[in-house]
């Protein structure tokens, strides 16, 4: 699994004119899913995303993980991360996981979430979304589970 983890000071997700998902200080997380990617994976991209140190300490330094700061987090299926982009003008899906893995192993993401953190958001797996956010920093990193 793949994921852009964005430092966030507010973010959102609409579908059809609707706020599914809303989040203040914390991390906006977009997710792809890749074919070799099992449970296993969910388990340990969640786990680096709630214990990445992105947030500043009274040093200002990033120290603090998401749960230090007790922060939001809104997780957002984005099947474009895994495209394959080496070559040409046009990217390759190849390495996406189908839509049914992808779907199950998003869902799964989500109730893990739901499990072990209390101030977790989602996206719509599937839809047509509007994202905003306000980049704080800006700060951005890719994390991965595997290297394909």
């Amino acid at each position: 699994m793949i994921t852009i983890i964005q430092r966030v000071t507010a973010a959102k997700v609409t579908v059809n004119h609707q706020d599914i998902g809303e989040i203040g200080t914390g991390i906006l997380a977009l997710v792809g899913v890749e074919k070799p990617d099992t449970r296993q994976d969910a388990h340990r991209l969640l786990e680096r995303i709630l214990s990445y140190r992105i947030f500043a300490d009274d040093n200002d330094r990033m120290n603090l993980s998401l749960r230090d700061i007790n922060g939001g987090l809104l997780l957002v299926p984005q099947f474009t991360l895994v495209a394959d982009t080496q070559k040409g003008s046009r990217p390759s899906f190849t390495p996406a996981a189908p839509p049914e893995q992808g779907r199950e192993l998003f869902a799964y993401l989500q109730g893990l979430a739901q499990a072990a953190y209390a101030n977790v958001a989602f996206g719509e797996f599937g839809a047509d979304m509007q994202v905003s956010l306000v980049n704080n920093g800006p700060v951005t990193f890719t994390l991965r589970t595997h290297h394909p």
